[in-house]
């Protein structure tokens, strides 16, 4: 669907992106991540025809960035960080203006502005001006907007910023219903959104794709599960260091005095499972064990991982 190659950015001496080499596949959706300044917004609006590339190629489906930017623009939908509205259009008015601007078929604009409105969560809102509305229906008056003319590809920088837990829930859910029929890429802040509605994550630190791949693959190369979490009542540190020392595979990290409990951390090398061997050490003494869990590598200790790394 999208061929990236040796896609370079500079700004003067700053390079914002660095030699990015991507494939997006049709029906993805593909999480951006990134601290603040690492090249995504510049990414997207080089993928998105607004910014030239100082190196590289843009190839999507049979069109070219370069040579037609025009017909690359008809296959996508773009939503900026902050949507470009007329506050004061009716929301209804807004999307009927930008139906026209589309070439959609006279006849075909009403009921394309109510299966948007459907499925942006709009109906109560259409007669109301743009500037009254809150910024998660904002957000969703821009997303429609980008949907108008069916694009196969929708573009999304930071769709849920500055919105609240509620709306981050509402918005996250209408793009994973969007991902059902299109191509998404989108960028974010909120690793936990990325987590939950992407299918492929890209981790962006200083103008390089730092890493990519799906989130449950990023885990598995991060360590995943290679944590133990424990809590014991009745027994003394030194003794639990030492027993728990002696399980084949095992490593005391930790043991601290929680409470008249003692808090416990254990590491074994990724891949295996030293639960069972652990338990089966501590039933053999009078020691209570009240917890025994995993900590389970996320997306976001993997992506501070990444990018506090240099």
């Amino acid at each position: 669907m999208i061929h990236v190659e040796n896609l370079t950015k500079y700004y003067r001496d700053f390079c914002a992106v660095d030699n990015f080499n991507l494939d997006v596949h049709k029906g993805e959706i593909l999480g951006m991540l990134g601290p603040n300044g690492a090249g995504k917004t510049t990414f997207l609006r080089m993928l998105t025809g607004f910014l030239k590339p100082t190196e590289g190629t843009i190839q999507v489906k049979d069109f070219s960035v370069a040579s037609d930017a025009l017909g690359v623009k008809k296959l996508m939908g773009y939503l900026p960080e902050s949507a470009p509205l007329y506050k004061e259009m009716l929301a209804y008015d807004y999307l009927k203006y930008v139906a026209g601007i589309r070439g959609i078929n006279e006849d075909k604009i009403p009921s394309r502005i109510r299966y948007l409105s459907d499925l942006c969560g709009l109906n109560n809102m259409m007669h109301k001006p743009i500037g009254e509305l809150s910024k998660g229906y904002k957000q969703r008056v821009g997303l429609a907007h980008a949907m108008m003319d069916d694009p196969e590809i929708l573009v999304l920088d930071e769709p849920t910023s500055g919105l609240d837990p509620n709306q981050i829930v509402e918005i996250r859910d209408i793009i994973r219903q969007i991902g059902k029929e299109k191509t998404v890429i989108l960028s974010t802040h909120i690793l936990s959104e990325a987590e939950a509605t992407c299918d492929r994550v890209v981790i962006i630190h200083k103008g390089k794709i730092a890493a990519d791949d799906r989130t449950e693959n990023l885990k598995v190369a991060g360590g995943q599960e290679n944590h133990l979490r424990l809590s014991i009542l009745n027994a003394d540190p030194e003794a639990v260091r030492k027993l728990l020392g002696s399980v084949e595979g095992v490593q005391v990290d930790r043991v601290d005095d929680v409470e008249n409990a003692l808090s416990i951390k254990l590491s074994y090398e990724s891949g295996a499972d030293v639960r069972g061997s652990v338990y089966l050490a501590i039933k053999n003494t009078d020691w209570i064990l009240t917890e025994l869990s995993m900590e389970k590598q996320t997306l976001e200790s993997i992506f501070r991982q990444i990018t506090l790394e240099n």
